[in-house]
């Protein structure tokens, strides 16, 4: 018998993620396939910022970064145990912008939207002030202003754990290997099982292609060529290095060619700088980092810091490829970060197509989204995902720091650094990661770095893990601190698993 779906989603990363959350609460039945491993493209590959996106207030962008100063209050509230308040320095370069014009644009990304959380944006004499000690005596002046810091991954996690608790069904590494439109108004999807090496068929109402970079790729499987949504792929590329400064502040570095650079604390010993715009035609699983593109990055953060780098600091890189809406912008920085929903097949099979889009907004995204399809499936106009905290997110207070001091009372014997770091990343759910632990000994196998056996075990059964990569680097970003005799440790454990 084959199995039959409201919704049909492929593509795991947060905007697959975040419709499938919104229409299981919606009471659709969902089905969410993922090619490879939850978040494992774009959504892992970010700056790791909920922001307003400051910048975009020079192209015009106002509804755009309104949206996403709104949001950004929100998500603070619905997963406050990966998203944290986080402020950014930036210092005054006066061949660029002119210091009236940036005070404008703070004044704008002040009062854009109302803000219940985050500190006003003020100036500041560098000089005088801890935030200047690592830059260049040059610069004397600077301003600051908050956005938030992000797990990306693991709030693409949250999203799909609560999709599933409202009775989603998330398939990963299943390929979506053959889509029809039947004259029954169904869409046909034969599903390959990549673990399993098995295919079968399933039915669905209606489909989203969410699959990002994707995006035509899916249109050209499931016939709607013509209908494939006008974008351009760019890689964005970063670089992570020993840390570059003492504090938890961020820099936003302003370059001559108008672009900005982030040095963004990450992980207490590194600092994650990003990103590049470079036009990208490849295969987007292919993307990597160029010899110019690092290059770029540490000239820049040259130019403004004491503290030289060069390629031979650089500990990690990564890249991810967005699908932005074709427009007429100069530059790939310019281009808009927003996002185009097409509905098509309205007579049929509905299919729906996400282009662009960023983090910040994929809860407003998926409502979009469902209030489209809502005429299908008379369904309910309520929107309910901005009061609700994803899987995780029901701390007190919304407070990290309360629920740690509870939890720290009721798991003495618990390394105060391990359960800082399981509240982080799982939030409430530690809990049930703890469940049956009275002591040390009753994690199991230490597998270096603060990663036991009991967490290892809970990301399989309760977070679709299945490689190392999906555990180091996705789910506890500790793949910076592990080995070469480590990593094959772990690979052969969850080889014999």
């Amino acid at each position: 018998m084959i199995n039959t779906y409201d919704l049909a989603i492929i593509g795991g990363g947060i905007n697959g993620a975040g419709i499938a959350r919104d229409a299981a609460g919606r009471g659709l039945k969902v089905l969410l396939c993922e090619k490879n491993d939850l978040a494992s493209a774009t959504s892992s590959y970010s700056s790791k910022l909920i922001h307003g996106g400051l910048r975009y207030l020079e192209y015009y962008e106002f509804r755009l970064v309104r949206e996403a100063l709104q949001e950004r209050e929100k998500l603070l509230t619905i997963a406050p145990h990966l998203i944290s308040p986080l402020e950014f320095i930036m210092p005054h370069q006066k061949q660029m912008r002119p210091a009236w014009l940036i005070r404008m644009g703070l004044f704008l990304y002040d009062h854009l939207a109302k803000r219940n959380t985050l500190p006003s944006t003020k100036t500041l004499k560098l000089k005088n002030h801890l935030v200047g000690a690592p830059l260049s005596s040059t610069y004397t002046k600077g301003f600051s202003y908050y956005d938030c810091f992000v797990d990306d991954a693991r709030l693409v996690i949250a999203n799909a754990k609560s999709a599933r608790e409202l009775g989603a069904t998330i398939l990963t590494y299943t390929e979506c290997i053959n889509l029809e439109a039947s004259s029954d108004k169904l869409w046909h999807l034969k599903l390959h099982d990549k673990q399993k090496n098995k295919t079968n068929t399933v039915t669905a109402r209606a489909l989203v292609n969410a699959s990002g970079p994707w995006l035509n790729q899916l249109c050209k499987l499931a016939k709607q060529e013509h209908y494939a949504t006008p974008v351009k792929l760019i890689k964005g590329s970063h670089i992570i290095v020993p840390k570059l400064y003492e504090g938890n502040h961020a820099y936003i570095l302003q370059n001559l060619d108008k672009r900005v650079v982030f040095v963004i604390p990450f992980q207490q010993n590194f600092s994650l700088i990003g990103t590049t715009d470079i036009p990208y035609s490849e295969e987007p699983a292919l993307a990597s980092i160029s010899t110019d593109e690092i290059t770029y990055l540490c000239s820049v953060v040259n130019i403004y810091f004491k503290k030289k780098i060069s390629s031979s600091d650089v500990i990690h890189t990564f890249s991810g490829i967005r699908a932005l809406q074709q427009d007429d912008a100069e530059s790939p920085s310019a281009m808009t970060r927003d996002y185009k929903l097409d509905l098509l097949n309205m007579d049929k099979a509905p299919f729906l197509n996400i282009a662009g889009g960023k983090i910040t907004t994929y809860r407003r995204l998926a409502e979009h989204a469902l209030d489209l399809l809502a005429p299908y499936f008379a369904l309910s106009p309520l929107h309910w995902t901005d009061k609700q905290p994803v899987s995780g997110g029901n701390l007190p207070k919304h407070s990290i720091s309360e629920y740690f001091k509870q939890l720290s009372e009721r798991y003495p014997w618990i390394s105060q650094d391990i359960l800082f770091r399981y509240i982080k990343q799982y939030g409430d759910c530690c809990e049930t990661l703890l469940a049956n632990c009275k002591a040390m000994a009753d994690l199991g196998h230490h597998f270096g770095h603060g990663l036991y056996e009991i967490e290892i075990n809970y990301l399989i059964s309760q977070e679709w893990a299945v490689t190392v990569d999906d555990i180091l680097w996705r789910r506890t970003k500790l793949g910076l601190k592990f080995t070469e005799k480590e990593n094959a440790f772990l690979r052969n454990f969850l080889t014999s698993h």
